[in-house]
């Protein structure tokens, strides 16, 4: 009786409080743009019934991220808390957080980052030539996350699965993302004991793998992540549990899927909304040899040589390719990635290379202040401290406003534009407050994958540019969500095409005579 007047009066109240985050939701940004204009960049609000503060500006979220574990803890949903689990570093903290983050760096260094590239490389090759074969718009959200997705299991993870155990897998990934923020009450039908199963059987996946795994020697050259950690572990001299080897495999995907997702969907939308980007993002891919066709051709499009439509040449390609991919029964998986090769004409890329691609560079850091995939962060207050001249009192919540600071930030001429040319040499608008732009947070829980993320939006960004044309199907650009993740309400709808350089050229060629 005392557990259903309990679970009555919760359900309650948190619809009081959903009555509440809907009105947040409906209004968009401009339900805090409001209060931030009346009250100032910290202000009190509350949260479930408790006292929250929100913050914005640079200096403010600079002592809000430096001040973590002595000024300030991380806080997450209590059901966040209990589907992830203990081990993992979302819920680490002091000396703990510091270890397991020590040996989690090895996975993102410079050197891992270097032996993933090809393999990440073919995985947006692969995803890419599923859009281009659907004869209907593809929804760039949907397909995004399963990107991600692969990239995780087969990047990170190192894993071969046939397609149905990583649709199964996913499906179940999904589950438990889908219930990641749900009430804290575990009964037979809530979102929480949902989650809770969906992590069971992903946590009894992935310890068949890694017992297989750590009974086999490496035979191959490709590292993975669980390679890595091993590595880093011995190296500190400590021991990973299967517990913790099968929860971090967990947060590695929870880590590298929704907010990559997002922000490749951003780039893509903002790739559609401003073509003269894309025309000098791909100038820049021809300047560095990254577009050419099966003979070497380079394209000169950003030059004074604009094709405007494919020709029924290039349909027929197509069509064919189509046919190809899906009514042939001996076209295996590895033919299909060297047939993706052969067709689109990229060659396998560098982190030398990418570093060379400058504007690509400011494009994407542009997409993550327009649309940072997350909107902010939430911290427990440890100790009583001043912020802007106001007490905050300890045990109260603070809550960061990356979006809004993006939005607001001194050091931005025009911020409510989409330029990319803010990031260049000569400009680099953010140098002057390196607090103004904090798309992966900051101090010691800045995301510690950022430098993997960044490296599959500009390849995810390199191979679109360079290989395909997208049609929006919609008559107007969705709107953005932006709360959990940025996502387009409804979705972004989007017709892919593989571009024809050959049938370019005979234009361009005939065009000159």
């Amino acid at each position: 009786l005392t557990f259903y007047r309990c679970t009555v009066s919760y359900v309650r109240y948190s619809d009081q409080a959903r009555v509440a985050m809907v009105t947040s939701l409906s209004k968009g940004s401009s339900f805090h743009i409001s209060r931030r204009e009346k009250h100032g960049n910290v202000f009190k609000t509350h949260l479930l019934g408790k006292p929250l503060i929100r913050v914005t500006g640079a200096e403010n979220i600079r002592k809000i991220l430096l001040g973590e574990h002595t000024l300030v803890c991380t806080q997450w949903p209590q059901s966040t808390r209990i589907i992830l689990g203990p081990n993992t570093l979302v819920n680490s903290v002091g000396v703990l957080h510091k270890r397991k983050r020590k040996i989690l760096a090895k996975v993102f260094s410079r050197g891992a980052l270097e032996a993933y590239l090809t393999r990440l490389q073919d995985v947006v090759k692969t995803e890419i030539a599923k859009w281009c074969s659907e004869t209907g718009p593809v929804d760039v959200y949907t397909v995004a996350k399963s990107l991600t997705f692969r990239i995780a299991v087969r990047v990170l993870l190192g894993l071969h699965l046939e397609e149905q155990q990583i649709t199964s897998l996913s499906k179940t990934f999904e589950q438990l993302m889908n219930n990641l923020f749900s009430l804290p009450i575990d009964t037979p039908i809530s979102g929480l004991r949902k989650g809770i199963r969906a992590r069971e059987i992903l946590h009894s996946a992935m310890e068949k793998i890694i017992e297989e795994k750590l009974k086999k020697q490496q035979t191959s050259d490709y590292c993975d992540a669980f390679d890595y950690m091993l590595s880093s572990a011995k190296e500190d001299d400590y021991e990973l549990t299967m517990q913790e080897l099968k929860e971090t495999a967990v947060e590695l995907i929870f880590a590298a899927h929704s907010t990559t997702a997002s922000a490749s969907t951003s780039l893509i939308l903002q790739l559609l909304r401003h073509p003269d980007v894309s025309e000098c993002a791909r100038a820049e891919l021809e300047s560095e040899g990254l577009i050419g066709d099966a003979h070497g051709y380079c394209r000169s499009r950003c030059h004074g040589n604009v094709i405007s439509e494919e020709s029924d040449a290039a349909e027929k390609s197509t069509s064919e390719w189509r046919s190809a991919m899906n009514k042939t029964p001996c076209f295996e998986a590895g033919d299909k990635e060297e047939w993706h090769r052969s067709r689109t004409h990229v060659p396998y890329l560098s982190l030398e290379k990418l570093s060379q691609l400058s504007y690509l560079d400011c494009v994407v850091k542009e997409v993550l202040r327009f649309l940072p995939p997350v909107s902010g962060g939430y911290r427990t207050v440890l100790q009583t401290f001043e912020l802007n001249g106001y007490q905050i009192p300890k045990g109260w919540s603070v809550m960061y406003s990356i979006r809004d600071t993006h939005e607001t930030a001194e050091a931005y001429q025009n911020p409510e534009l989409f330029d990319p040319d803010r990031f260049c040499a000569d400009r680099n608008e953010s140098k002057t407050d390196r607090f103004s732009y904090v798309p992966f947070g900051g101090g010691v829980r800045r995301c510690i994958g950022r430098e993997l993320a960044l490296i599959v939006l500009k390849t995810l960004a390199v191979e679109l540019l360079a290989t395909v044309d997208c049609t929006l199907a919609t008559e107007t650009y969705p709107t953005m969500q932006t709360v959990p993740i940025v996502h387009p309400v409804n979705g972004l709808h989007v017709f892919f095409n593989y571009r024809t350089h050959g049938v370019e050229r005979n234009r361009r060629e005939s065009t000159h005579i």
